[in-house]
């Protein structure tokens, strides 16, 4: 959670007061956002007057039973839909990452990376360049000339990471990216994508319906409530880094906000039948 104000006391030996301490805009700001869809009488409310702010380099995972709202959210933050109602600013520009790594199969790993730069008007031989510190970085230099059919499921989505980075953007949003992997692959690429997040100071928003996982990569876990989707609760995430999924800790953090969740999806069960 953004920290509040405060206003730093005098300067030893001054009698006049230091300035107040001025706080970094979010990276990601919505306020009071609300979606439907339909048309008017049958609409569908996905989101409810959603009120939620990111920090730069702030890594906060969405959590929630399925249908309530965290992929749209996502795509609201993406620039991909439009809110009906309330406000949604990202700082910079945002790279967005699916459950499936939607690479272009006829085109080389390093091609696939290098797409993303090109885009950005990079000159070939420094798309080249990248391209290949990019792959070094998601530890798939010697996979260059493959095609992504040659790959195991998290080769692939190290590659699709390698071309979200490649976008260069301020802001990375993963729609759970993970979701499809066996559990060792999925503990290998966390320690990954928080080596690369600390490396890179990327402000990171990541939808996940794996509490462990949220638990294990946040610094802050949002609890979406059943559709409508609302912020039902915030968690600060106050355990040391690197985290282990399988530890205590972790388990039993994850136990509190699971339990929470069980109280909304009961509930919401409760007000469709009043």
């Amino acid at each position: 959670m953004m920290p509040s104000s405060a206003t730093v006391g005098s300067a030893p030996g001054t009698d006049s007061p230091a300035e107040p301490r001025v706080e970094p805009a979010p990276a990601i700001e919505l306020r009071g956002v609300s979606k439907a869809y339909g048309t008017a009488g049958t609409a569908l409310l996905a989101l409810d007057r959603v009120d939620l702010a990111v920090a730069p380099g702030e890594f906060v995972c969405l959590v929630g039973a399925s249908g309530c709202g965290k992929s749209t959210l996502l795509n609201l933050v993406a620039g991909l839909d439009r809110p009906n109602a309330g406000r949604v600013s990202s700082l910079g520009r945002s790279a967005l990452m699916f459950q499936e790594a939607a690479l272009f199969p006829w085109l080389t790993v390093a091609a696939n990376v290098e797409l993303a730069l090109r885009f950005r008007g990079v000159g070939r031989a420094d798309r080249r360049r990248r391209g290949a510190e990019l792959l070094d970085l998601v530890t798939l230099g010697e996979f260059a000339t493959k095609r992504p059919h040659e790959l195991s499921g998290g080769m692939r989505q190290r590659v699709a990471l390698a071309r979200a980075l490649a976008q260069d953007a301020e802001v990375l949003l993963m729609d759970e990216p993970f979701g499809a992997l066996d559990a060792m692959t999925r503990d290998l690429l966390h320690d990954e994508l928080e080596a690369l997040w600390a490396h890179a100071g990327k402000t990171v928003l990541f939808v996940t319906h794996n509490v462990r996982e949220a638990v294990r990569l946040g610094d802050r876990v949002v609890l979406l409530s059943s559709r409508p989707g609302r912020v039902a609760a915030e968690f600060d995430i106050a355990l040391a880094r690197p985290r282990r999924i399988d530890t205590a800790p972790v388990a039993e953090l994850a136990a509190t906000i699971t339990d929470r969740l069980r109280e909304e999806v009961r509930r919401h069960a409760r007000d469709d039948h009043a």
